[in-house]
């Protein structure tokens, strides 16, 4: 009998609830939504009752047609839920874009570990899970003695779902500066602050936590009896089939909002706060090198009203006249914070802009890779996974081949669907499964390319 795994996949731009047929791993239906922000008081924060009710009716709607057999999670990171004794918000969940964490900054950096202790580098707004915390029990004192129970996001769905409370290490281990990712454990603040007696139980990703409860059975027409996985942070969830299918050393590319570069049995290089370079923790709770930017926001701002296509013409115009984007869009994070972006050459439009702004991400991606002591294949996960110029140079930059992901959409949903999965499984897909495999490492108009942006950054840096 096929077996249908939904996935509840919530990243920051969009959410989406698919099913994965679990007969070949591949995602056959989806339904999307924009992840709203509500700019209200007392602080910009996610629409959490608006999800909920696109993923109950979502739950609904798919099930009709494809019975649901069991149900995984994924999201994106820098969050937690706040409960309290009645397992409801206790503060609203805060938008980690949002700039107020700032003012209080001198005095987190009082309390805050060590990048040496944590494997997480000082980030700005709340893109630090600890500053937010430590933000809200300042700022919402009373609100936040009420807080009973800390869930990081994943788990919050879990939650909701099944009644069972939890924490998970990939979303504790995701540049929170909660996370010891060394000895395996919460890290100092958590014992400073007592956030640690208010952190739900630690869980593996692929833990059943339990079954629906059964007023979701009443509201989505789903089995009692089907089970609900732990899940996984969305990084993670690219890495996860990875980790289960292949042998280092090799790196893996999850792109989206984020672009995440996480390097498996790479060179061993110690990873520099100050670019985005952190350690992220996998699901079997092992360190793992990584660096990131804002390639999915960057190439929105950047290709908003022009051609999301190129032509060989357009790629050779450009490659011919060395039209470069210099880093950075989006410059409050990633390896060259501070920098504003710059054209070299004329300001291209229509197909020269995609191509133009493809390379620019391939060659951000091939400097994260670099920061983390990449070695081997290079997995691309995500929407980048389809967008050829990006694949092509990312192949000449790093002087290795490059893997295009076939299997979704998104890597983060089938990643999640794959917590259910036991060896024979993943034997079978791996048997089935049919990347594609890109090597333009002895290209010599793309390499001169890679050449010429990596020296015009070095004239920048001066």
């Amino acid at each position: 009998m096929t077996q249908f795994i939904a996935v509840i996949d919530i990243g920051k731009t969009n959410a989406k609830v698919a099913i994965v047929d679990k007969e070949n791993w591949s995602e056959i239906a989806v339904r999307t939504t924009p992840n709203s922000i509500l700019n209200k008081a007392p602080y910009p924060h996610f629409d959490i009752e608006g999800l909920w009710k696109f993923i109950v009716q979502s739950l609904r709607a798919l099930n009709e047609t494809n019975p649901i057999s069991a149900i995984s999670i994924t999201t994106h990171g820098a969050s937690a839920v706040l409960l309290d004794h009645d397992g409801e918000l206790a503060l609203p969940m805060l938008d980690y874009e949002h700039d107020g964490p700032d003012a209080i900054k001198s005095s987190y950096k009082k309390i805050r570990p060590n990048f040496a202790e944590t494997g997480s580098p000082e980030l700005p707004f709340g893109l630090n899970l600890g500053a937010q915390l430590f933000w809200q029990q300042k700022l919402f004192s009373k609100e936040f003695s009420q807080v009973q129970s800390i869930v990081t996001y994943p788990q919050y769905w879990a939650f909701r779902l099944t009644g069972v409370l939890a924490t998970e290490v990939t979303s504790l281990g995701c540049h929170t500066d909660l996370w010891n990712p060394w000895e395996n454990k919460l890290s100092s603040l958590c014992t400073l602050t007592g956030w640690n007696k208010l952190l739900a139980p630690i869980r593996e990703a692929n833990d059943i936590l339990g079954t629906i409860t059964p007023r979701i059975t009443d509201e989505t027409g789903i089995p009692v009896d089907v089970p609900v996985y732990c899940g996984i942070h969305d990084s993670n969830a690219s890495l996860y089939p990875n980790l289960r299918q292949r042998k280092g050393p090799f790196s893996v590319v999850s792109s989206g909002t984020w672009v995440i570069c996480m390097a498996i049995e790479g060179n061993n290089i110690k990873p520099d706060p100050a670019r985005d370079t952190l350690v992220n923790v996998s699901a079997f709770g092992d360190a793992v090198p990584s660096a990131r930017f804002m390639g999915g926001r960057e190439y929105d701002l950047l290709l908003q009203g022009n051609t999301a296509d190129c032509s060989d013409a357009n790629i050779a115009t450009v490659l011919e006249k060395k039209i470069c984007l210099l880093p950075a869009a989006e410059n409050r994070s990633g390896p060259f914070q501070g920098y504003a972006q710059k054209w070299q050459g004329d300001e291209p439009t229509d197909g020269a802009r995609y191509a133009a702004v493809s390379f620019y991400l391939a060659m951000m991606t091939s400097v994260c890779l670099n920061l983390i002591g990449a070695q081997g294949p290079i997995v691309v996960e995500g929407p980048f996974s389809r967008n050829h110029p990006f694949l092509d140079m990312l192949s000449a930059a790093t002087q290795r081949p490059v893997i295009a992901a076939s299997t979704s959409a998104t890597g983060t949903s089938i990643g999640a669907a794959m917590l259910s999965a036991d060896d024979s499984e993943i034997a079978k897909l791996n048997s089935a499964k049919c990347d594609r495999e890109i090597d333009c490492t002895q290209s010599n108009h793309l390499i001169s390319y890679a050449d010429s942006w990596r020296e015009a950054v070095r004239n920048i840096q001066r």
